[in-house]
Order: structure tokens, then C-alpha cells, then sequence
């Protein structure tokens, strides 16, 4: 099973033995006074205590990480030098190799790249849960050729994660968002069948409002998933907004915001016009499901949150799973986003590394890195 994973808890005294630790150090970084920073450290120190407990034992460690997309080859844009500086002020003194991926050998699973990276070293550890749904050589090759175990946090991770399908408290409440909707079908299909209900927002919305015959503007849609979306809806658990806030189609929106003003719609939306927020109705159905709820899962924003007027329907469900005395298990870059943007990291129960990783698992009950584990030679 997923659930069963080797730890270092087997390994004993470490003492003059080399770790190599496959971490997720895929961190958000902006220039700060000139100098590319790490704005949001959570990964990082995320994978800490593996890293204290291996060093503890007595092991030199060194890191390992992909960064962004370089797509194969050397970019000094995505260098690792932005996460070494991070990771000195949190734990001095540990190695962290060049970014994975600029060779072409990591997302092409190479054996040949997976086998240098562990020469010269005794152990291995995959602490990069938000990797481990790619089978790419740091996680797929070194549990072939060293002794192998998954790290504190993917263990936690894996754990918390297979709970909601086993027996959730209920009543069990999925929030599932973000803009498409096929990146989401697979795992709104087991949640429609695990969950008492299943909230949707975001952009991927659409194609359901459009599947029940509404109107929708300009708004994002995808015509391959309309069946697909109506079988959902005919289940019965699938809630979805009743209304929106958007702009005329075109009109600029991001970060940044813009001048053009806000629209209010119902149901339908005219021709012309784009859906970028869930409305206020929206937000008190959404928020009075999970008042209830004894069981969340939260994957995917609202709306467009990072253009502060289409941020209130995801800062609303945001602060209704803070507030509620329910387990709350967040998932998701942008959703993890959202809930620091509004200080709110600390008031849910459990904050996921992995956003596709946390879906996957979710969906299909086991990770290509997490098979790695299981099925080395000293498993």
C-alpha cells in the first residue's frame, strides 16, 4: 500500500555516512533590493526534520532539487543559488546541488543521470512528496541502487492525505478550484463518490454552469469536458456559484488590478463579458457547507485572487475552513497562496507540499516515487 513506506528510523547510527536527500525546494522567489529571494520558505522548512534527524545521527547530507523550468539545459535564471542562500540562514552548513533539471537526463527518467547522482553516497531519501507523482531520475532511479526511505514529511504527507478516503469525519466537504477543468475531473470524480459534497470555484466552473445550460459570457470553458461535467452535476453533491464578478472580455486584470469597473452577474452571464470571481451568493453557500463540515479538503482558488477585486470568494472560503473546528487539509500552490497572503497558514490543520502530487495520490492512491520506495531492493 501508499501508506507503507520504509523510514530512516531503520538506518540507525549514521556516523561517516553520506544522505543523499531528494527534496522540493520549488519555492516562489522575486528580486528584493536587487538580489533574487526566496519570498516564501515553507518547502524548505518543510523538509527540516529529516534533515535535523539524519544529522543527528551522525550523516553528512546533501540536497537535491528541481527549480522552475529550464527545460534541460543551464539557465542561470533558475539557478539554486536563491534556495542556498534560504536554506543557510535555516540550517548552515548543508549542501544543495545545482537545480536537477538542467540536465536533460531528470525529466527523462535517464538511468545513467539517476545512477551519478548517487555515487559517492550510502543512503537516499525522497522528501520531495510535491515531485514524487513524476517519475523523473532523482525519484525513480537512487532507490534502484541505495537503501531507501521516504522522509518525515512525505510519510506525513502520505498519511494525512489517504485518511480522506478511508473513513472521513463527517460531514466530508471537498473545495476544489483553479482555472482548468481537466486538471481536476479525475480527482472531482473519486470526491464526488467519497465526499458529501463538493464545492467548485475557479475558472473550471464554467464548463459546469455551461453544462447545465447557462450563459457564460467570454468566461474560460472547455467544450471536451461538458458531458463529463453533467454526469457530475446529476450525482447531487456537486455544489457550484450561482453568480459571479467579472469584467468585459479583454479588459486587463492581474496582480497589478486595473481601472475598468467590476460587474456583478447572476446565473447568466451576456456576451461580452468574463467571469473572474465567485459573487456574494456564492460565497454564503459555499461558506454556510462548510460551517458544518467535520472534514475539509481545499484544492484551488475562487477566482482570480491575485487581482484584489476577485480575491473576496477565496479569502471567504479561506477564512471559513480557518474558522472551522473541522480537519482542514489545504493542498495546491495557489491555495497555499492564498492562505498566507491572508495569515491564515496556521489555522488549518495540515498544508500540503504537493499540489498535483496531493491530487494524484488522492485520485489514484499511489505515486511512481512512492512505488519507487516500496519496491527498492532493501525495501
Amino acid at each position: 500500500m501508499a501508506s507503507t513506506l520504509p523510514t530512516i528510523e531503520r538506518w540507525g547510527d549514521l556516523r561517516n555516512k553520506r544522505v543523499l536527500v531528494r527534496v522540493d525546494f520549488n519555492a516562489p522567489v522575486a528580486e528584493v533590493d536587487g538580489v533574487t529571494t526566496v519570498t516564501d520558505d515553507f518547502r524548505l522548512r518543510s523538509s527540516l526534520p529529516t534533515i535535523d534527524a539524519l544529522v543527528e545521527r551522525g550523516a553528512t547530507v546533501v540536497l537535491c532539487t528541481h527549480f522552475g523550468r529550464p527545460e534541460g539545459r543551464v539557465d542561470e535564471r533558475y539557478s539554486v543559488a536563491p534556495l542556498r542562500r534560504a536554506l543557510e540562514v535555516l540550517r548552515p552548513g548543508v549542501e544543495l546541488m545545482e537545480n536537477l533539471r538542467f540536465h536533460p537526463g531528470e525529466e527523462a527518467n535517464d538511468p545513467d543521470f539517476g545512477a551519478s547522482l548517487t555515487a559517492g553516497f550510502d543512503y537516499y531519501v525522497n522528501e520531495a512528496f510535491g515531485a514524487s507523482h513524476r517519475a523523473h531520475a532523482s525519484i525513480m532511479v537512487p532507490p534502484t541502487l541505495l537503501p531507501s526511505a521516504g522522509g518525515a514529511n512525505l510519510q506525513r504527507e502520505v498519511a494525512t492525505l489517504l485518511a480522506l478516503l478511508d473513513e472521513p469525519a463527517r460531514p466530508f466537504i471537498a473545495v476544489i478550484g483553479g482555472a482548468k477543468v481537466k486538471d481536476k475531473l479525475g480527482i472531482m470524480k473519486v470526491l464526488a463518490a467519497k465526499a458529501d459534497a463538493v464545492i467548485v470555484g475557479g475558472g473550471m466552473r464554467y464548463t459546469f454552469a455551461a453544462s447545465e445550460g447557462h450563459r457564460i459570457g467570454d468566461s474560460l470553458f472547455d467544450a471536451r469536458y461538458v458531458e463529463e461535467c453533467a454526469e457530475l452535476l446529476a450525482g447531487g453533491n456537486i455544489l457550484i456559484p450561482v453568480d459571479s464578478r467579472g469584467l468585459p472580455a479583454g479588459a486587463p486584470f492581474g496582480p497589478d488590478g486595473g481601472s475598468e469597473a467590476v460587474r456583478e452577474f447572476g446565473e447568466e452571464i451576456p456576451d461580452g463579458f468574463e467571469g473572474l470571481d465567485i459573487g456574494p451568493q456564492s460565497v454564503e453557500i459555499f461558506t454556510a457547507a462548510l460551517q458544518g463540515a467535520r472534514t475539509i479538503m481545499w484544492n484551488g482558488p475562487m477566482g482570480v485572487f491575485e487581482d484584489p477585486r476577485f480575491g473576496a470568494g477565496t479569502e471567504a472560503v479561506a477564512r471559513a475552513i480557518a474558522a472551522s473546528p473541522a480537519v482542514s487539509v489545504v493542498g495546491g500552490g495557489d491555495s497555499v497562496a492564498a492562505l498566507a497572503s491572508y495569515g491564515l497558514e496556521g489555522d488549518v490543520s495540515f498544508v500540503s507540499t504537493g499540489g498535483g502530487a496531493s491530487l494524484e495520490l488522492v485520485e489514484l492512491g499511489d505515486l511512481p516515487g512512492l512505488r519507487a520506495l516500496r519496491e527498492s531492493p532493501w525495501a
